[in-house]
């Protein structure tokens, strides 16, 4: 079979752009060898693997797994099915958090280096961008002993500094940070959304928690306080539909100041608030 005729053959199941790629990933060529000689031989070898890969998207399997890797902040990260997909709404929780690093005098307990956590690293994303961003070790904690695997390959991989610790959220860590950020599971547990698309493929712990989505984020935010400085802030990534819920919650646990920040879509998506005085 030659290159060209796989492509118009799996082209017929799936997205064309999804075909390159996975015939990519099994040929080992590029997209302009794909183009510019599409006569070319598939290696026989090959070719079940191609046509492995294109009956596991077929089945809604995601691309970001079967190709083992997902695009995020201009890097790849390695995934696997034990991480969340990183997506591009999360990209504005990193974007937060380095505008408040710039603008807010950070590091009261470690000179000009502002201490920070990642709460639930996955794949290791946003511990990892902000640890490159920034040019500073960041720390990251996740309950998964596999998402940790991943993400300390992604940190190596990459040359990040970040220290991961294997953690149900606060209940490993020690000190206090100027600033905590976290992407937790926000999903209703049985929302119909999680039997559908790509969410069916990934860690549901990752996604969902309570009846309302907020369970995790109400025991992070009861126990932030005592890992924040005074003046620290801390930003987490919430539901479409969770804003208002959001800033009673922060206020409620002693935050001042909220933030809440929207999407490309205008949707608030990440919402957050300072530490003040009294609540440590």
């Amino acid at each position: 079979m030659k290159l060209g005729e796989a492509i118009v053959g799996a082209r017929k199941l799936i997205p064309a752009a999804e075909a390159r790629l996975l015939l990519m990933q099994a040929a080992s060529v590029t997209a302009t060898e794909i183009a510019a000689h599409p006569e070319r031989d598939l290696d026989s070898g090959k070719l079940p693997e191609f046509m492995s890969l294109v009956a596991r998207r077929v089945a809604g399997e995601p691309i970001a797994y079967l190709l083992g890797r997902r695009e995020f902040y201009g890097r790849d990260f390695v995934v696997t099915p034990a991480v969340l997909i990183p997506r591009p709404e999360t990209e504005l929780l990193v974007d937060t958090a380095l505008a408040k690093v710039s603008r807010t005098p950070c590091g009261a307990l470690h000179g000009s280096t502002p201490r920070i956590l990642d709460l639930g690293a996955g794949s290791g994303c946003v511990a990892i961008t902000l640890a490159l961003e920034l040019g500073c070790e960041v720390t990251a904690v996740d309950v998964s002993a596999d998402a940790l695997a991943v993400a300390r390959d992604n940190a190596n991989r990459l040359g990040a500094r970040v220290r991961f610790i294997a953690s149900d959220w606060f209940a490993a860590i020690e000190g206090q940070f100027d600033l905590i950020v976290g992407n937790p599971p926000y999903v209703a547990e049985g929302d119909a959304h999680l039997s559908e698309g790509d969410l069916r493929f990934e860690p549901v712990t990752a996604l969902a928690c309570g009846v309302d989505g907020l369970s995790a984020i109400r025991r992070i935010l009861a126990d932030a306080p005592r890992y924040l400085v005074s003046g620290g802030w801390l930003f987490l990534e919430h539901g479409y539909d969770q804003a208002e819920a959001m800033r009673r919650l922060l206020e409620e646990a002693g935050f001042g100041n909220i933030e809440q920040h929207h999407d490309l879509a205008g949707i608030v998506r990440v919402s957050g608030g300072v530490l003040t005085a009294g609540n440590t």
